[in-house]
């Protein structure tokens, strides 16, 4: 059937090992999904048990540093009164400047404002006489006149904390590091027990520590739930295995795609050919009813379809089927207006041959190029179409293992990465595997590449 030119055009794309390594992937994937019942783990409609989730269950404690914070007023005599919060700073009565190492500035500021002066908002750095880390002292504005006493903010001073968040499974701390910088060696031991006490749900709230608060609480496991061990790709929305998803997914894409294609082909073949081989009003008559079709907007008509007679893999094969063989056609249709002149042509035509025969056993063979060429690009369309219509919720009917279904659960939980990478993941490679092979045959038939002289 082929001429000794399309054959050895085809022996060009095996010696292209970038191709053909692509073409042997791409159909180890579509084997694999085939035999996806051997494949996965459980079937695509079983739903994880939560208590086989259970030895995975985390904790989160939660560590809010204990910033102290006090008010005073201070007298001409530098006596602290009217004491907020101040513990940690003196005791009401004390001599300030007996507890603080005042700078000249810090001093000067006070006693304008007993003075009457007007002062700004100022913050001054205190030292304590017996050492320690510095306090923050803040004088409020001051519009004037004889103040009785000054009112002082004492804030913990040096690095501010922020509260933190540590995440414990049953065998430690998930990020030792963050757990050692963390918390004090002297408190591990104690918040290590609170850790042992949430995960049998009979944790206090919280517990105040010098250096703040702790509190623990348990995870509860949800959907969608991270990859660990018997789901590796994670657990999407509705509790299914993604990995099972993706595999089941993988078979109905390509299944799709392949049937699609053939589809299309088929019919652009027919319509093309015709076209093209009896030109004249056969061809204008198809070229208006290609330009009225093609006008068709696409995406009504499988909304409108979808909502009046339900949605499923046959309908919506029927449906792309309908407009998907316009570009062939068009290719087909330019190859057999080319070819028909031919003298090959001609001599089938003075034998008197059938044109059934003269149009698939002459013309067609010679006419293989752009149809090859164009056959892994259209399987590309055709995945990417059956993902998107599915990502939009115009798909396959609702529970039915799809990319797009779980990149549209992506969407909902952007924070589970798991729904993102690997649907994505898998679109991308197979998309990419058929994109390889699509330029291998194009470079394989290239006439310039077979034109060019060694």
């Amino acid at each position: 059937m082929f001429s000794p030119l399309t054959k050895k055009r085809f022996g060009n794309f095996w010696r292209i090992r970038r191709a053909r390594y692509s073409l042997l992937l791409l159909a180890a994937l579509f084997l694999v999904s085939l035999f996806a019942e051997f494949v996965s783990p459980c079937k695509p409609g079983d739903v994880a048990d939560p208590k086989t989730l259970e030895p995975y269950r985390t904790v989160r404690v939660s560590i809010v540093p204990d910033v102290r914070c006090g008010r005073l007023n201070l007298l001409p005599g530098w006596t602290a009164i009217r004491t907020v919060c101040c513990e940690p700073f003196l005791d009401e009565g004390a001599k300030f400047d007996t507890v603080y190492s005042l700078p000249d500035t810090f001093r000067k500021a006070v006693e304008a404002r007993f003075a009457g002066e007007a002062r700004p908002h100022e913050t001054f750095e205190l030292q304590p006489v017996a050492g320690g880390e510095p306090v923050r002292a803040t004088l409020p504005e001051y519009n004037g006149g004889k103040a009785a006493s000054v009112r002082v903010t004492l804030r913990q001073g040096g690095e501010q904390r922020l509260p933190v968040q540590l995440l414990f499974r049953r065998n430690g701390p998930v990020s030792e590091r963050k757990w050692l910088r963390e918390v004090p060696a002297d408190a591990r031991e104690e918040v290590r027990a609170m850790v042992a006490e949430a995960f049998t749900g009979t944790s206090a709230p919280e517990k105040r520590f010098p250096w703040g608060t702790v509190s623990c609480a348990r995870d509860e496991i949800s959907w969608p739930y991270p990859p660990v061990k018997g789901h590796p790709f994670g657990i999407d929305s509705a509790g299914r295995d993604v990995f099972t998803h993706i595999v089941y997914g993988m078979r109905i894409s390509l299944l799709f795609g392949f049937l699609l294609v053939v589809w299309a082909v088929s019919g652009g073949i027919l319509f093309g050919s015709l076209q093209g081989y009896f030109g004249g009003w056969v061809d204008i008559l198809g070229q208006r009813v290609t330009e009225i079709w093609s006008a068709m907007p696409f995406l009504y008509v499988m909304i409108f379809v979808g909502s009046a007679l339900g949605r499923s893999f046959g309908l919506l094969l029927i449906c792309y089927g309908l407009f998907n063989w316009i570009g062939i056609a068009a290719y087909m249709r330019a190859e057999f207006l080319r070819l028909r002149h031919m003298t090959f042509v001609e001599a089938a035509k003075c034998q008197g041959l059938p044109t059934r025969r003269i149009l698939f056993s002459h013309i067609l063979p010679n006419a293989l190029t752009p149809l090859v060429t164009l056959f892994p690009f259209s399987l590309i369309g055709a995945i990417s179409s059956l993902a998107s219509l599915d990502f939009l919720g115009f798909g396959l009917p609702p529970l039915t293992p799809s990319w797009g279904e779980l990149l549209h659960q992506a969407q909902q939980f952007r924070w589970a990465w798991w729904l993102i990478l690997f649907p994505a993941g898998s679109l991308f490679t197979v998309m990419l595997l058929a994109v390889l092979v699509g330029e291998g045959l194009r470079d394989a038939f290239d006439p310039r590449r077979q034109s060019r002289m060694e």
